[in-house]
C-alpha cells in the first residue's frame, strides 16, 4: 500500500514538472489547438523521429473544433498549462495550408514549415531562458504572409537532462488559424520538415546547460524568417 501511495506521488510530481500548449488569445482549452496526446500527462515527446514531433497530436487526422481569425501583424499570446518550468529555448513555426485544405484537416507534412520566433538565453554565472516560467509567450504573426489558413506551432525544448544525445524534451502543439490582412510578400528561406528539422545530437539539443555554463548557444533548427 505504501509503495502504491510512493508511486502515485512520483507520477504526480513528473507530471507537475511538465507541461502542455493548450490554447491561444484567451480561448479555451484545444478549441483551437489540437489535442495533444500529453493533454493529460503533460510528458513530452517520446521521439524527434517520429510524426509526432509535429504536433503531438492524440488522433492524428482530427482537427481541433475552430479555427482561430488573426490579423498579420498582430502578437498572438500562446499558452502554457502550467507554466513553462524547464530551462531551454522556446520557438513558433508557421506552415501555410494547400488550396483544397482547410488548418483543420491539413497534416502538415513536408518541407513547409518556417521559423518565426526564436527566443535566447541569458549567459554569464548561468544560462537562464526568457520563457521559463512563464504560462503565456507572444508571438508576432508576419505582417507578409499571403491571407489564408495556417498551422501555428509552438515548440520549447527542455534542456535540463540534454547532456547525453535523446535528452532534450520537446513540448510541443499545433494551434489553428486563418490570417486576413498580410501583404503576401512571404518568401521562406529556409524551410523544414517535421520530423527531419532535427538530430539528437544537434549542439542546440545535446548541450549540458550547468557544468561548465557554456558561453553561446546556438538553437536547433533554421534561422527565423522576416519579412
Amino acid at each position: 500500500m505504501k509503495l502504491s501511495t510512493a508511486l502515485v506521488l512520483l507520477v504526480a510530481a513528473i507530471a507537475e514538472g511538465h507541461y502542455t500548449f493548450p490554447s491561444v488569445a484567451n480561448s479555451a482549452d484545444w478549441q483551437y489547438v489540437r489535442t495533444t496526446a500529453n493533454f493529460q500527462s503533460n510528458s513530452p515527446v517520446p521521439s524527434i523521429s517520429t510524426d509526432a514531433i509535429r504536433c503531438y497530436e492524440r488522433d492524428a487526422g482530427k482537427g481541433a473544433p475552430s479555427i482561430l481569425n488573426v490579423t498579420a501583424g498582430q502578437t498572438l499570446n500562446y499558452n502554457a498549462k502550467a507554466s513553462i518550468s524547464h530551462p531551454g529555448p522556446m520557438a513558433f513555426y508557421i506552415a501555410k495550408v494547400p488550396t483544397g485544405q482547410t488548418a483543420a484537416t491539413w497534416d502538415g507534412k513536408g518541407k513547409v514549415w518556417s521559423k518565426i520566433y526564436q527566443d535566447y538565453p541569458t549567459l554569464g554565472g548561468s544560462m537562464t531562458w526568457p520563457s521559463q516560467g512563464q504560462k503565456s509567450i507572444g508571438v508576432k504573426i508576419p505582417q507578409c504572409l499571403q491571407n489564408g489558413d495556417y498551422l501555428l506551432r509552438a515548440e520549447h525544448v527542455g534542456l535540463h537532462s540534454a547532456s547525453s544525445a535523446g535528452g532534450a524534451q520537446f513540448y510541443v502543439s499545433c494551434a489553428q488559424i486563418s490570417v486576413s490582412g498580410g501583404s503576401g510578400s512571404f518568401s521562406p528561406r529556409n524551410q523544414v520538415s517535421f520530423p527531419g528539422a532535427y538530430q539528437a545530437t544537434d549542439p542546440g539539443l545535446m548541450i549540458n546547460i550547468y557544468y561548465p555554463v557554456p558561453k553561446s548557444y546556438t538553437p536547433p533548427g533554421p534561422a527565423v524568417e522576416s519579412c
